[in-house]
């Protein structure tokens, strides 16, 4: 793997986190995500699935993970099933994990070879009560290809129809959302990782050049640090289409006078940054672009001071709408009889802030998480405000990645330049 083995406590004290939440006597079964297949031979880039990892730190396809905490022997508790190597296979794709490798890095004991799953399943199923399967259930999920986790349930339920059996998505959804110090140390590198991609980039833009030449030269500075690449489909928007909330086609020529949105993030170790800036192309904001930057950057402030365990979400996202209203006012957007007439399913303030204010982040971009009750310690949350008006070719959106501490936030990102102020000074330095 390209990133440092990663503490299998973090793995262990996981699958421990998990034991309460199930019934008596249950087994859970997870399965690694599929290698997707591209054209004739070809596959895309290997993701792991990330309840899987979550729970075993392997990072490898063809893999089964079996829980059964209640297991009349020891070496039922836990087991790892992987992909049997041979030469061949060594030859054409490089090593896999041994027994022993899969071990140390899972603290998982028990390691057997794929082959042998059927029959120790099969063993386990005569004994145990309830069984916990695995499915996306992602609020914004929405994949019509059938998983391995999918389609070992249709298996699992035509071999043995009078078992009970329950869901892990709700459970892994609570478990994922307060994250450990050591994945948060893992978000901190992706996030630094981004901020080194973003300091080197940034001088280097100017007027007509490419979108994909931008985002070539942040793949390359995040490739070189020990990333896989983007945690997803990069945003490199300028102009008109900065108000684009996922514009991933980033084949425009950089248009002089005008902003450069970059909606960006590296991953590492499977942990995501979600990072967005807002540049002016020559070096120095409008007057009005500055204002409306500034606006935008006061919304997210604010929300880093509010931000704090025990605040609902609700409550969260209400106080987010009321400054973004404030700013909107104050740039002659919407006029305050605008508010004061507006249906409660349709507020002003969509018209040019449309989409939240902060999700999940982790394993994921958009992890799993509560996001309808309360605001616990060790969240890890981005912050995002945005005011998008098409009509002045002005999209701004800018967005921090956080951490939820006992009285507050740590803020993942503050090496990465957010005031209007020092966009300019970084971008200046192209002239040294």
């Amino acid at each position: 793997m390209r990133y440092r083995n990663i503490d299998p406590n973090l793995f262990i004290k996981n699958r421990k986190k998990l034991e309460p939440y199930l019934y008596p006597n249950s087994l859970v079964v997870l399965h690694a995500n599929d290698l997707m297949a591209k054209n004739t031979d070809g596959t895309m880039p290997f993701v792991q699935n990330s309840d899987l990892f979550y729970l075993s730190g392997i990072d490898q396809e063809e893999t089964i993970l079996l829980l059964y905490p209640d297991a009349i022997k020891m070496e039922w508790k836990e087991i790892l099933f992987i992909k049997e190597t041979n030469p061949v296979l060594a030859v054409w794709e490089g090593n896999k994990y041994t027994k022993e490798e899969a071990s140390r890095v899972s603290g998982i004991v028990t390691v057997h070879w794929l082959s042998e799953f059927k029959r120790i399943f099969h063993t386990l199923m005569g004994l145990t009560d309830q069984i916990y399967l695995n499915t996306n259930e992602h609020a914004r999920a929405n994949s019509p290809i059938a998983t391995r986790d999918r389609r070992f349930i249709s298996w699992c339920q035509h071999q043995y129809p009078l078992h009970a059996y329950a869901r892990l998505a709700p459970i892994m959804q609570k478990l994922r959302g307060v994250k450990d110090e050591i994945e948060i140390a893992l978000i901190q590198t992706a996030c630094d990782i981004t901020a080194d991609g973003f300091l080197s980039t940034i001088p280097m833009v100017h007027s007509g050049l490419m979108e994909y030449e931008i985002e070539a030269l942040l793949s390359y500075e995040f490739l070189r640090r020990g990333s896989r690449g983007f945690a997803y489909a990069p945003i490199i928007a300028s102009g008109v289409d900065s108000c684009i909330l996922h514009y991933t086609k980033n084949d425009k020529r950089c248009p002089p006078g005008e902003l450069l949105l970059m909606d960006i993030g590296a991953e590492y170790a499977n942990y995501s940054a979600d990072i967005t800036r807002v540049i002016p192309i020559d070096g120095k904001f409008t007057t009005r672009q500055r204002k409306v930057y500034n606006g935008v950057l006061r919304i997210l402030q604010a929300a880093e001071r509010l931000l704090r365990p025990g605040l609902s979400f609700s409550d969260y996202h209400n106080a987010i709408g009321g400054w973004v209203e404030e700013e909107l006012v104050a740039l002659n957007l919407i006029k305050v009889a605008d508010i004061k007439n507006q249906p409660k399913e349709a507020p002003a303030y969509r018209k040019y802030f449309m989409h939240g204010i902060s999700h999940h982040l982790g394993l994921s971009t958009h992890d799993l998480g509560d996001t309808h009750g309360l605001i616990l310690p060790n969240m890890v949350l981005t912050i995002e405000p945005g005011i998008y008006i098409k009509e002045e070719k002005i999209g701004i959106r800018l967005e921090n990645n956080v951490v939820i501490t006992t009285d507050g936030v740590q803020n993942l990102t503050e090496n990465i330049p957010i005031e209007a102020e020092a966009i300019e000074a970084l971008m200046c330095k192209k002239l040294d």
